[in-house]
């Protein structure tokens, strides 16, 4: 007990370190250029330290729950070397954990025109397909780069024939897509599949389950636009609780807790039956991992519980009404730096970024530190989000920034070493979390409609570009190791021989 509060100490002063900064700015802008409300800023505060616990709390559960699940799954499935069964449990898995996700559930309900069941289901079975294919290229040791070229080429191409107004809200289903719940179980499950491997690329072919997961929504949206042919991509912009005191404070947060409680129980309850599933028929672990795994899911539950209401009842219409609060300003220009800044600093109270850093570090014996990729990470988030606001300023379409984008991206996995290349994809997916849907979305959705702008095709998209941007950055840190280090064992070439894995599925 007393080894678990000391964790969870350490756990809160790390998501103190990264939510005050932005608090912080919040408050600055408030005070200075962007007056708001007060029982609004009341909300931001108590949503403040809602996020804070819950960060907590998410974080030590990601730890002793979530992450030994998964690896615990994906290495059982994989030594039964029975390809059907693992690919049949890799789609199932992929489809309860997306729809488990509340990132997309946030995405969903801001765009009224398609229903959200019908979105959610369709990239649900998105990422289902995805993840298989991510599965197999770890078992047949395929090369991620071949597969991300390949796989956007027909993002591209399908783009030309999908509806203007859904694209920049599919790239945005790609990012929130790999969100809190996603990623630390489909990151284990891959660290599990890869782990009965025995040949040097193992622990390299960990990492990229992400970034190909991040495509299946991308085009599953992009399809069902072309089916479903609604009119238009209708929003809902966030809008702010009136708050007479602070009674109204209070009941607002209480009469919310209730509906993410069940929300997340919910979203929660498929991966557990999997899970327990898994337990009875192939795992038998013994009952004290299994006692610590069940504490480690109750950490889970209170603390995204924590998260999701702080986001989205305190975070989301301050969001929105600083965007507008901005767009007002006579000098509009001053958005994009500041942007910039609140995207710095915003990436880091993303509670999947600590589930990314810390398995970075333990694959690749502490070569690539967290304080450098969260520093490559916000780098990219920054710029991502002065582009973002370009883009709401001047209208300029998002396939001038995401087609350059991602061809920069795509060149440089030929000259940096593959690990770094798995980690950039990954890391894309990684930074568009809760967060940005929760805040940086409904700035830029304020900030649009301020200006009388198209918010469907201006506004939309700032997931997608938060996504995109490390995939930039990361590399570049990559290509700087590489020179600095040589060719060295991180840039060996993969293994070509069946003999060196013991990976030998039947159909």
């Amino acid at each position: 007990m007393v080894r678990i509060i000391r964790h969870l100490n350490l756990k809160l002063k790390e998501a103190l370190t990264s939510v005050i900064p932005v608090a912080l700015i919040v408050l600055v802008l408030s005070f200075t250029v962007a007056p708001l409300p007060t029982g609004t800023m009341m909300a931001f505060v108590v949503g403040t330290i809602m996020l804070i616990l819950g960060m907590g709390l998410f974080s030590l559960g990601a730890e002793v729950s979530m992450t030994p699940m998964g690896e615990y799954a994906g290495a059982r499935l994989t030594k039964k070397r029975n390809l059907k069964l693992l690919v049949a449990a890799s789609f199932i898995l992929g489809v309860i954990v997306t729809i488990a996700e509340p990132d997309l559930t946030v995405l969903a309900t801001q765009i009224p025109s398609i229903p959200n069941a019908v979105l959610i289901g369709a990239v649900a079975v998105g990422v289902g397909i995805f993840l298989v294919i991510s599965i197999l290229r770890v078992v047949f040791q395929v090369r991620l780069k071949w597969l991300l070229i390949g796989c956007y080429a027909v993002v591209f191409v399908l783009s030309i024939f999908a509806p203007s107004d859904f694209i920049a809200v599919a790239f945005d289903s790609g990012g929130v897509t790999t969100g809190p719940i996603t990623v630390p179980f489909i990151m284990a499950f891959a660290a599990g599949v890869a782990s009965i491997r025995n040949d040097a690329n193992a622990e390299e072919d960990g990492f990229g389950m992400v970034a190909l997961c991040s495509v299946g929504p991308i085009l599953a949206v992009m399809i069902l636009s072309m089916v479903y042919r609604p009119d238009s991509a209708a929003f809902t912009v966030a809008q702010a609780a009136v708050l007479e005191d602070s009674y109204a404070l209070r009941n607002l947060f209480l009469h919310s807790i209730p509906h993410y409680m069940l929300e997340v129980a919910i979203a929660l309850a498929p991966i557990l039956v999997f899970f327990l599933i898994m337990q009875f028929t192939m795992l038998n672990l013994p009952m004290a991992e299994l006692i610590r795994i069940g504490i480690g899911t109750l950490y889970t539950y209170i603390g995204l519980v924590l998260f999701l209401t702080g986001a989205n009842v305190g975070f989301m219409p301050v969001g929105s009404l600083l965007g507008s609060e901005l767009a007002a300003m006579p000098v509009k220009w001053l958005m994009v730096p500041i942007a910039m800044i609140i995207g710095y600093f915003i990436v880091a109270a993303e509670p999947a970024v600590y589930v990314l850093t810390r398995q970075v570090s333990d694959a690749t014996d502490g070569a690539v530190r967290p304080k450098a990729l969260k520093l490559s990470l916000s780098i990219g988030v920054a710029v991502s989000c002065g582009l973002a606001m370009l883009r709401v300023l001047t209208g300029i379409s998002i396939y001038y920034m995401l087609v350059p984008g991602y061809a920069i991206a795509i060149g440089l996995t030929f000259v940096v070493p593959p690990i770094f290349t798995a980690i950039a994809f990954d890391s894309g997916g990684v930074a568009s979390g809760p967060m940005t849907a929760t805040f940086l979305l409904p700035f830029a959705m304020g900030a649009c409609v301020a200006l009388g702008g198209n918010v469907i095709t201006d506004a939309f998209g700032v997931v997608a570009m938060v996504a995109m941007t490390p995939l930039i950055t990361i590399q570049i840190m990559g290509l700087i190791y590489r020179i600095k280090h040589g060719s060295e064992k991180s840039n060996a070439p993969q293994a070509t021989q069946a003999d060196e894995t013991i990976i030998e599925l039947e159909d």
